[in-house]
């Protein structure tokens, strides 16, 4: 008899506990997808877009040279 009952006890658990995870579920499959937006980057300074664009100008003229220095390496 009580060996019956625990089995009720626990069947009305479970079925509780399904009955939360489906209610979690629903709620979290109604809320919208939202997405964060980063605001628009400001415009660099003058100053610092010149200096951006001498350090990509160093760095195009370096890796030519590399270059240069490898295809020399290599017809040695």
């Amino acid at each position: 008899m009580a060996d019956s009952l625990l089995e009720v006890i626990f069947d009305v658990v479970d079925l509780a506990f399904d009955v939360s995870d489906a209610i979690d579920r629903t709620k979290q499959l109604s809320k919208p997808d939202t997405v964060e937006v980063p605001p628009d980057p400001e415009p660099l300074p003058a100053a610092a877009q010149r200096a951006l664009a001498e350090a990509e100008e160093r760095e195009r003229k370096r890796g030519q040279s590399d270059q240069a220095a490898s295809s020399t390496d290599q017809a040695s």
